[in-house]
């Protein structure tokens, strides 16, 4: 065991960990952040994705120790005093979702997405979030969704 200290969801944390673990184990265990999802457990599927310092990262690939020092977001990061944000709202008002366990994933990326590039094509979107897997097959929403999100946050 180690200290691990790392700023989670812009708060400062110091944590005992074993710094082999995977962040996704420790989010979960330590936190009770049940957003951060495995699912594929090698990096394929984006349903543990979170931001660590601004980049998306399989949370199930990134070690504990690898945290120190760093940044590390989740998508609960995204609502603020119990208001959805506006990329939630999207997804929500187009149903771009089923199950919703690739969801937190999902809104990641599209986080993501939307800050480097504020109105993406369809095209860019796809590609963008082709790292995520939805299993209930609700692409065509989530693209909807994601084109929304873009109107929402645009200037």
């Amino acid at each position: 065991m180690e200290l691990i200290e790392f700023e989670l969801n812009g708060r400062s944390e110091a944590v005992a960990a074993n710094p082999d673990e995977p962040l996704l184990d420790l989010l979960r265990r330590q936190f009770h952040l049940f957003s951060v999802r495995e699912s594929c457990g090698i990096g394929i599927c984006g349903s543990c994705t979170v931001a660590v310092d601004g980049m998306q990262v399989s949370s199930c690939l990134m070690l504990a120790g690898q945290a120190a020092g760093r940044s590390i977001e989740t998508v609960e990061i995204l609502s603020e005093d119990g208001e959805l944000h506006p990329i939630q709202l999207a997804f929500v008002e187009h149903n771009a979702f089923q199950c919703s366990y690739c969801t937190p994933g999902f809104l990641m990326a599209t986080r993501e997405l939307l800050a480097e590039n504020p109105s993406p094509t369809e095209d860019e979107i796809r590609e963008h979030l082709a790292g995520n897997i939805c299993r209930c097959g609700s692409y065509l929403k989530i693209v909807e969704a994601v084109t929304d999100a873009a109107g929402r946050l645009a200037p």
